[in-house]
């Protein structure tokens, strides 16, 4: 990107004892005149707090909404992808560190405006549902951008995705959560220590937010890289397992959020051996103890199924990013299709009971 592209003004930013402080993430980089923060992307430049990344996209795509991954949010759509660079956290496993870990990488400025036109200018614009997904690096350090094009997103109605480690402070959690649709955040560890000395986050600051997001009715999926030697642990993942479960318990005591337990392999700076696909479906099994939707990816081959919580029906079945929805009937029939109604519910086909799928 050019040096000298105008860089428009943060929202997240206070003046401090002669210097910067950046607000949006617990972190609160303290930035002298000319220094980014641990991000790399929110810079005390011109006697203000910049954003000189703001639309700066790494990658579109057009991906499988399974694939971000969101398995009760419109499943076998389409989805608009937009990478951005930069991170607030530097998890030595990180699968994207080439645009995560550096801002040393090709992409182009685009406003919000110039996202949506090429969203519908894609020679693939008629097979993707009206949804975008901010993906691939860590989009929440960019949240001026993001609530920019989210609220535009929003009024021409199409739906805003997170994919996120959603490692960010309250206000902006707030205002991004009111823009979204759906989410997937990533619950890397349940502990602390690893969080703050391993990822350079909080964990703290990440259950908030999935309160947040669950407190506001955003879709929400959760996803845990299971990492042999770091967080791979029984007891570990049980914590995760029991926190999910809280956010979301019915009346069989069970927890409905969806949780994605994910294979890992070396990337980066991790040289351990990859997470063993048996230990990875030995502890969904554990999982399902308390939780009804657990899902293992990652695993080449590996099918999922989504089953009716009350007379377990295949709802959805998916392998390879082919998806069987046939389990699923629209409820009020006559709706043109799954998109077409707000007010359509989705029911077994089987048994009539409501579906925990979202459109």
């Amino acid at each position: 990107m050019s040096a000298k592209m105008e860089s428009p003004r943060g929202r997240y930013f206070r003046e401090r004892e002669g210097k910067l402080e950046c607000l949006l993430c617990p972190r609160r980089c303290s930035l002298s005149p000319g220094m980014a923060g641990v991000c790399k992307v929110r810079v005390f430049e011109e006697g203000q707090g910049k954003i000189p990344y703001y639309g700066y996209i790494t990658g579109i795509g057009r991906d499988p909404i399974e694939k971000k991954p969101l398995y009760h949010f419109r499943p076998g759509s389409l989805i608009f992808s937009l990478g951005f660079t930069g991170c607030n956290l530097h998890c030595p496993f990180c699968q994207n560190w080439t645009i995560s870990q550096t801002t040393q990488c090709q992409g182009k400025r685009l406003s919000p405006q110039d996202i949506l036109d090429a969203m519908d200018n894609s020679p693939s614009a008629l097979a993707l549902d009206r949804q975008i997904a901010y993906t691939y690096s860590e989009p929440l350090v960019h949240a001026e951008f993001l609530e920019d094009c989210m609220r535009a997103a929003r009024k021409m109605g199409i739906a805003n995705v997170l994919v996120s480690n959603g490692c960010v402070n309250g206000d902006a959690a707030e205002a991004i959560l009111d823009l979204c649709d759906a989410v997937n955040i990533d619950l890397k560890s349940f502990s602390a220590e690893t969080y703050a000395l391993v990822l350079g986050g909080d964990l703290e600051t990440v259950l908030a937010f999935l309160r947040k997001a669950r407190l506001k009715g955003v879709h929400l999926e959760i996803t845990t890289l299971v990492v042999p030697g770091l967080n791979d642990s029984g007891g570990e993942l049980e914590k995760c397992a029991h926190f999910i479960a809280d956010l979301s318990r019915d009346e069989s005591g069970k927890g409905g959020i969806p949780w994605h337990l994910s294979a890992c392999h070396p990337d980066w700076r991790w040289k351990a051996p990859p997470t063993s696909p048996e230990y990875l479906k030995a502890a969904a099994i554990r999982a399902r103890e308390e939780l009804r939707y657990v899902y293992v990816g990652n695993i080449p081959g590996e099918s999922s199924l989504t089953h009716c919580p009350r007379c377990g029906t295949v709802l959805v079945s998916r392998r390879n990013y082919r998806i069987d929805p046939s389990g699923l009937r629209l409820d009020p029939p006559e709706a043109e299709s799954p998109l077409s109604s707000g007010k359509a519910v989705y029911r077994c086909a089987q048994c009539g009971a409501p579906a925990p799928i979202r459109f």
